[in-house]
């Protein structure tokens, strides 16, 4: 415990430091602004990323009602830092807001490692059914508030899938393999199931890792062939769908503390209507990346033996519920909806708002009652210095 607080010291030391330096930097801009404040996002996609879109419909929605008082800058393509950094200054309030990985956030609230798991949902609707149930994802959200930041909404990342050098269809053809994952010790026991040497490292690194043979492939979506140029160094995408992982719009607790409460709506509305230009985007550019891929990088797309995959890492689930506590009751609701949409059928769009798990209710309850017992209510929880 002793080590953990002195290394949480030096890396917020640091990220003190740095947050100052950027105030300094960019002073100019602030004056220039006549006096807006300026409200900074930290990204790691390219401008044309479903997330990026998505950006834009929320400084749009910002400025088109707050126009007098603030100004959105969307920073692109880590050009503020690798995430792990931004969330950091997003700590700090040197940035304002971030797109984060689930992955990223478990170092601040081990709830999110749920999303970690491999095969946590049947399906892309389950999926979606889950991340609109805003009683549950209010409880997961509000988990980081300790950490002096709040998630706002979720962006769709897709389903994670290999893409590498040579075709993958089962789990014995990545033996011998090292494979990039996210930095989450959930997801390198899944690929350490799998048979294949995990490699964590930054997003941003894995097209040059594979280009100069550090690793021979990695997991993700298809836009990563496209957007990123995945696609020129790995040809083959095979589709064993392991996770279905979210993005989430972090904010700066403090920044949204201050904010009038009618500026606060404005924000969460405009977290509300970025959600859904992503998601519309994400579904029209999966479509075209996986057209592009093919007919200009000379991708092969393959259908693996999902269940031989799904066998290997079942263990994992027993494994990672007693190991963290604070995902069952998250775990038991996810399982209920896969259950309940199994067993009727019904499409997604029917299902939500028509019918409720009584887990997932217990499951947000529980994670407020966590937020009041350890630090105060978690509704209307408070920065203070």
């Amino acid at each position: 415990m002793g080590r953990w607080k002195i290394s949480w010291g030096v890396r917020l030391f640091f990220a003190a430091f740095l947050a100052a330096v950027m105030a300094v930097g960019m002073a100019g801009c602030q004056a220039a602004a006549d006096s807006k404040r300026i409200v900074r996002i930290a990204l790691g996609q390219s401008e044309s990323h479903p997330e990026y879109v998505g950006l834009v419909a929320f400084k749009e929605y910002v400025e088109e009602r707050l126009g007098e008082r603030y100004e959105v800058q969307i920073f692109q393509n880590e050009i503020l830092g690798a995430t792990q950094r931004a969330i950091e200054l997003t700590q700090t309030g040197a940035i304002d807001f971030v797109v984060a990985g689930t992955a990223n956030l478990e170092t601040f609230a081990d709830v999110y490692e749920i999303f970690s798991m491999p095969y946590l949902f049947d399906s892309p609707e389950v999926y979606k059914v889950v991340m609109g149930d805003e009683e549950m994802m209010n409880g997961i959200y509000e988990s980081t508030d300790r950490a002096g930041f709040r998630v706002l909404t979720w962006y769709n990342a897709g389903t994670r899938n290999f893409y590498a050098k040579k075709p993958v269809y089962r789990p014995e053809d990545l033996r011998g393999m090292k494979i990039r994952v996210q930095q989450s010790p959930a997801s390198v026991k899944m690929m350490q199931a799998f048979g294949a040497a995990a490699s964590p490292m930054s997003f941003g690194e894995v097209y040059t890792a594979i280009q100069q043979g550090v690793i021979d492939g990695a997991e993700n979506n298809e836009l990563a062939l496209t957007n990123n140029k995945h696609g020129e160094v790995a040809k083959y995408f095979t589709y064993n769908m392991h996770q279905m992982v979210p993005d989430m719009l972090v904010g700066n607790l403090k920044f949204l503390n201050g904010l009038t409460s009618q500026e606060l709506e404005v924000f969460r509305e405009a977290a509300r209507r970025s959600n859904e230009v992503e998601l519309e985007e994400w579904d029209r550019q999966v479509e075209q990346a996986k057209k592009t891929a093919m007919e200009d990088m000379g991708v092969e797309f393959l259908e693996a033996d999902v269940e031989a995959f799904r066998e290997k890492v079942l263990p994992l689930h027993q494994e990672m519920l007693e190991d963290n506590p604070h995902i069952v009751q998250v775990y038991e609701a996810i399982q209920e909806v896969n259950v309940r949409m199994r067993e009727t059928g019904v499409e997604a769009s029917a299902f939500l708002g028509e019918w409720k798990p009584q887990s997932a209710m217990e499951a947000g309850r529980s994670m407020r009652w966590r937020l009041d017992w350890e630090f105060g209510d978690g509704e209307e929880w408070q920065w203070t210095e």
